[in-house]
């Protein structure tokens, strides 16, 4: 059952036959010609490709150590969690077995927790942690680790979903290699419309899914030196935007503001610019750097041991030889008694010498010992430097990354000066244009300002003419009212006495009646009444105004 599953999770073919012909004989032991070991290593683990699911791999082998080895204490993180920290220690312990976390992995590991939870690092407390953990031990075991990150003693007052979302993020960026994730509006090929979605920047792929869950995944981006990303002005009623440009699609993508777009040009720049120069993810190098780091501080260590331990051999052999000096000069004192007068003064001028080279023996001594001091006290500075040389480093990163925004705040206002330059270039042409246009215009207006006033004079003059020719014609119909007021009065006259003649005709002579004479014209009616002059004078006054007319004109 198990080589079953293990060749699924690892995509290999499964060989049952292979299985039989190997555990045929008695098995002698599990790392034994027909044990377990040499099976797995020949018949699975040779096979594999590496196209498979590591996080899958990971959770069947925690699942089989799991319940043995899990604490039994309390923890306050969930199942879930600690095979995340299980599968982080995997990631960061030495290439060594027993597998064991350094204490150096440790802080990196309880830094990044901590970075991910918002809350501040405790230096002086993983100092305290540490020194009682190098008395013990070198490091941590998978389920020790698991045991103090699920004791909170390095996440007090924080909960336990804060501490398991940390857990996450920190599990997504070492194992996973998520570089960044986040929702943001993609624009469709086809459709044209633009959709939320959960998009996951990996060393070599942008992936995005329908929601953060990532189980209904839409499509993916693929990643490559050719690959290149640029901001976009606002368009459409969308802000924030930028293109992903590779060789056979673009892609725009519209973030939630302008502190995200630039986070997601600068990571997916930085992506591709690590594609470009064959590097791996940022993880895996600084790792890669704290393990040679290490490796080169265990040499020097190693060095100095070796060269104390020369030292105290050089020093047991020169006891040794003053010890075999001492005895060849007690057995030369028992041998020649009778001489001991004479060889005397030798005696102590050998003593005296050995005790000046004992003397310096001692020197030499204190000196190395001082020297091993000098050693210790310059590993200590050198360990405190290179911590220094980390901090500068990520200060020059963030340093590297402010100089490359303000370049492109700086580039994006040079094209915008360039843009308003150009527009004020074109609103100044079309100004003189619309000048010219005008002083043409006003020339226009001022020739036939000029015809105008030439014609108002004209027609000044004519009217003045009509009033001249209008105040003539009513002193002549002035005249007219007098002379028809004249004739009235002759015409009544005129009737008052034919009036009386007839009576007194009729009064004296009974039914006479005289014959009056009749009128020989019509009677002309003009506004004022009966006219008080015939059509011929009329048409005589109507030819002497119009050849008046024709001599004003």
């Amino acid at each position: 059952v198990l080589s079953h599953n293990l060749c699924t999770v690892l995509n290999v073919p499964h060989d049952p036959v292979a299985l039989e012909e190997h555990f045929r004989d008695d098995d002698e032991g599990p790392v034994s010609n027909q044990g377990y070991m040499p099976y797995l290593n020949k018949f699975i683990l040779e096979k594999v490709q590496g196209n498979f699911d590591k996080v899958e791999f990971n959770r069947m082998c925690w699942t089989l150590c799991a319940k043995k080895n899990l604490p039994k204490s309390l923890l306050l993180i969930s199942d879930e969690d600690a095979f995340k920290v299980w599968v982080i220690f995997n990631f960061l312990s030495e290439d060594k077995y027993p597998l064991i976390i350094v204490p150096e992995e440790i802080e990196y590991f309880l830094k990044k927790l901590t970075e991910a939870m918002g809350a501040g690092w405790q230096q002086e407390q993983f100092d305290h942690y540490k020194i009682a953990l190098n008395t013990s031990r070198e490091g941590l075991s998978a389920w020790e680790l698991i045991d103090l990150i699920g004791s909170g003693q390095f996440s007090k007052g924080m909960d336990r979903q804060t501490v398991s979302m940390a857990i996450n993020e920190v599990f997504n960026e070492l194992i996973l290699d998520v570089l960044k994730q986040g929702y943001m509006l993609k624009k469709g090929h086809k459709r044209k419309n633009w959709t939320e979605r959960w998009f996951v920047l990996k060393p070599n792929i942008i992936s995005y899914y329908v929601s953060e869950d990532l189980r209904d995944k839409k499509g993916d981006i693929m990643l490559d030196g050719n690959c290149c990303v640029e901001a976009l002005p606002d368009k459409d009623g969308k802000k924030c935007l930028f293109l992903i440009k590779c060789l056979d699609k673009s892609f725009e993508i519209s973030a939630s503001d302008k502190k995200k777009k630039q986070e997601w040009i600068q990571a997916i720049q930085t992506t591709v610019n690590l594609l470009r120069g064959g590097h791996p993810p940022p993880h895996k190098e600084a790792r890669q750097k704290r393990k040679e780091l290490r490796q080169k501080l265990l040499a020097e260590q190693e060095e100095l041991e070796r060269q104390m331990k020369e030292l105290q051999t050089a020093n047991e052999n020169k006891q040794k030889e003053l010890e075999t000096v001492r005895k060849q000069l007690e057995a030369a004192a028992a041998r020649a008694a009778e001489e001991e007068k004479k060889r005397l003064q030798t005696q102590v001028e050998l003593q005296d010498r050995f005790s000046l080279e004992l003397e310096r023996e001692k020197m030499v001594r204190q000196k190395m010992e001082e020297q091993v001091a000098q050693k210790s006290s310059e590993l200590e500075q050198y360990l405190q430097r290179v911590r220094e040389l980390e901090e500068m480093y990520k200060q020059l990163q963030e340093a590297l990354e402010d100089e490359k925004q303000a370049r492109q705040d700086e580039e994006t206002v040079r094209k915008l000066q360039a843009r308003l330059l150009e527009e004020e270039s074109a609103k100044r042409a079309e100004l003189e244009k619309w000048h010219l246009q005008q002083q043409q215009t006003i020339q226009m207006t001022e020739a036939e300002k000029q015809e105008l006033e030439n014609q108002r004079l004209i027609k000044e003059r004519a009217l003045q003419v009509a009033m001249q020719q209008l105040e003539q014609l009513e002193l002549e119909r002035k005249e007219a009212l007098e002379q028809y007021e004249e004739v009235k009065k002759k015409l009544e006259t005129a009737a008052n006495n034919t009036k009386s003649w007839k009576d007194k005709v009729a009064h004296h002579e009974g039914l006479i009646r005289l014959i009056e004479p009749g009128s020989k014209n019509p009677h002309l009616i003009t506004n004022w009444g009966p006219a008080a002059f015939t059509e011929a004078e009329l048409e005589q006054r109507q030819k002497s105004w119009k050849g008046k007319k024709a001599t004003s004109e």
